[in-house]
């Protein structure tokens, strides 16, 4: 490492204590300023080194010190003014997006989500599709139906849950419909994609975007989509977020593999992940 690299990584952590500090997220300028960095500069170096901007790094360590709170059995509005946000509507105003429900129903660990789902057989066995008013919340592979109802239920503890039968419910037959154009099992124009419900956080949109950027048939390490990404040593980091991906297919991180090229884990079976590729790499010959 240089010492300019070296400064460079000082002025970075300087920042990031900032803005763990601060109430409110200081500009862009400010926090420059307090670095002796350009604002352009400090922008780009700090968005490669933890992957997300010194904006969304604020949003997401509130939100984080939120859910804490939430999880100790904090009312929402005593954890909202404990993680610093000074009014729930702000809380509100990214809610979807971080929690994938109301922080109230986050709290009671789900209670007050309706859930509708339906099951399918597909080559690479069980399919699950759930959704909630907001969009698509689960997308699960597994044996049989009762595993994936079971593994459902054990996510969603708290939320009522309803099975619907193909045809009732537009946005789970528009993932079916999708997966199986993509899988060849089914030959039938694809549908745009419902929106999705799911809890993350910034840096884990940022990889889930990014692996739905691999080309059908195309693999890439931790290695390299960590490099792609900005984050040089960052493998773990991006190895975590495929982990916390709950949208088999959808997000498609079983392109992911190892630096020495061997499959590596997959949340859904690893014969699933060597037979979902080999299908792609056919199809994309």
């Amino acid at each position: 490492m240089t010492a300019r690299q070296a400064q460079t990584d000082q002025a970075l952590e300087r920042a990031r204590h900032l803005i763990e500090r601060a109430e409110e997220a200081p500009s862009l300028q400010t926090l420059a300023g307090a670095v002796s960095l350009s604002p352009t500069y400090l922008q780009r170096a700090f968005r490669r080194r933890y992957g997300v901007s010194p904006a969304e790094y604020h949003r997401a360590r509130r939100f984080n010190q939120l859910k804490a709170s939430l999880r100790e059995g904090a009312s929402v509005t005593d954890a909202v003014y404990e993680a610093g946000f000074g009014s729930g509507s702000r809380v509100y105003e990214h809610s979807d997006r971080l929690f994938g429900m109301t922080p109230a129903s986050y709290r009671a660990g789900g209670a007050g989500a309706d859930i509708r789902y339906t099951t399918t057989t597909t080559p690479l066995g069980q399919l699950l599709v759930a959704t909630t008013s907001r969009g698509i919340c689960s997308v699960t592979l597994g044996g049989t139906d009762e595993e994936l109802q079971q593994r459902l239920a054990d996510e969603f503890p708290q939320a009522s849950r309803e099975r619907v039968d193909a045809g009732r419910e537009e946005w789970l037959d528009a993932v079916i419909a999708r997966i199986a154009n993509e899988l060849g099992w089914r030959h039938e124009a694809a549908p745009a994609l419902p929106p999705l419900d799911v809890a993350a956080t910034a840096f884990q949109w940022r990889v889930w975007e990014a692996l739905t950027r691999i080309p059908e048939g195309q693999t890439k390490s931790y290695g390299e989509l960590a490099r792609e990404l900005g984050l040089p040593g960052g493998a773990r980091a991006i190895g975590r977020a495929c982990g916390s991906n709950r949208l088999a297919l959808i997000v498609p991180c079983h392109r992911i593999v190892r630096e020495d090229g061997s499959l590596g884990g997959w949340r859904w079976g690893v014969d699933r992940k060597r037979d979902l590729l080999a299908h792609e790499q056919r199809r994309a010959g």
